[in-house]
């Protein structure tokens, strides 16, 4: 694939790993992302491992 620039490609590779981790553990991307980026400001730096895509979903099931 051609990105056009080193930066887009790691953009791309980011972006790409993202979505794939969210599609192993059965989360929607778009919904994980909006939600995660609505609450990183403010969510403690001590409990960050909560954002991740399979604690995420966990959190959410019900």
């Amino acid at each position: 694939m051609h990105f056009g620039s080193d930066k887009g490609g790691r953009t791309a590779a980011v972006l790409l790993s993202l979505v794939q981790s969210c599609r192993s553990f059965g989360v929607e991307p778009w919904a994980y992302l909006r939600d995660v980026l609505e609450r990183v400001s403010t969510h403690p730096a001590s409990r960050i491992a909560e954002l991740l895509p399979d604690a995420w979903k966990t959190a959410r099931s019900p």
